[in-house]
């Protein structure tokens, strides 16, 4: 089990600056993730989620405001944030068991990095395949790999974005139900940002829906459903038609005042 302390983002603002104008990406960002949380962040395009996750986990550096993960200070990059994207981004050269150990940053002996490698295989339900090829597999088993890559150091956070987009319908599914079950066993932090609110409900403790650019917080939705999550439930479906208010929000105040 993987706890640690509480991520706290505390009045996060991030602009971009091109050659003769200025872009907010985020505005007065607040947000407090208990260890072994399950957070869902959804939002429309350009929203800035993406960016939020790049400064959790050290990838941009320049903004106003604090993150912290409990007393420390987040200025950069570091092995207890890890990150899954939305292509698996594997070495083509390299198989499974090779992609996963290179994510291995402690100095350690053949033998201990033989047994961590092996025991992420089988986290992620990729036995019989550690000699494989990315081009050897699915896109399933790919993202297995990338998410096994990532957890390799035992982060006390790991941050997903879109992580099944580029998957068909069906493996995302699957996909969804691997996670849960990886975050179940493991108990690390997680952060998702996905477009597909279904998979937000299905997934997190809580949805943080973000307004469009500049992204603020506009509402943080619990979800107080037993686990596994029945889809077609009368609750799911409420919490998923209270995310959609607020997603559409603004539009629909667009469309009284047109109308």
């Amino acid at each position: 089990m993987n706890t640690t302390a509480p991520l706290i983002i505390k009045n996060v603002h991030k602009t971009y600056h091109a050659e003769n104008s200025t872009v907010d990406a985020l505005v007065d960002i607040n947000l407090k993730v208990k260890p072994g949380e399950f957070v869902s962040i959804v939002g429309s395009s350009g929203c800035g989620k993406s960016t939020l996750l790049k400064l959790i986990v050290g990838l941009e550096n320049h903004f106003r405001g604090e993150i912290r993960l409990g007393d420390d200070k987040i200025k950069g990059t570091d092995v207890d944030r890890g990150m899954v994207f939305q292509e698996a981004r594997l070495f083509p050269w390299l198989t499974v068991e090779e992609n996963i150990a290179f994510g291995l940053v402690e100095k350690l002996s053949a033998k201990e990095k033989k047994k961590i490698v092996e025991h992420h295989i089988n986290l992620v339900n990729l036995n019989g395949f550690a000699k494989s090829y990315p081009h050897q597999l699915s896109g399933g088993m790919q993202q297995r790999t990338s998410i096994a890559r990532a957890l390799v150091n035992n982060p006390k956070i790991l941050t997903l974005d879109e992580p099944f987009g580029a998957l068909d319908a069906l493996t995302r599914i699957q996909m969804q139900q691997e996670v849960l079950r990886i975050w179940a066993l493991e108990k690390t932090t997680m952060l998702l940002v996905t477009h597909d609110v279904d998979e937000a409900i299905f997934l997190g403790d809580r949805i943080v829906v973000m307004s469009s650019r500049p992204g603020t917080i506009n509402k943080i939705i619990p979800v107080d459903l037993p686990r596994p999550r029945d889809r077609n439930s009368d609750e799911f479906v409420k919490i998923k038609k209270e995310i959609y208010a607020e997603l559409f929000k603004e539009e629909q105040e667009f469309l009284d005042y047109v109308i």
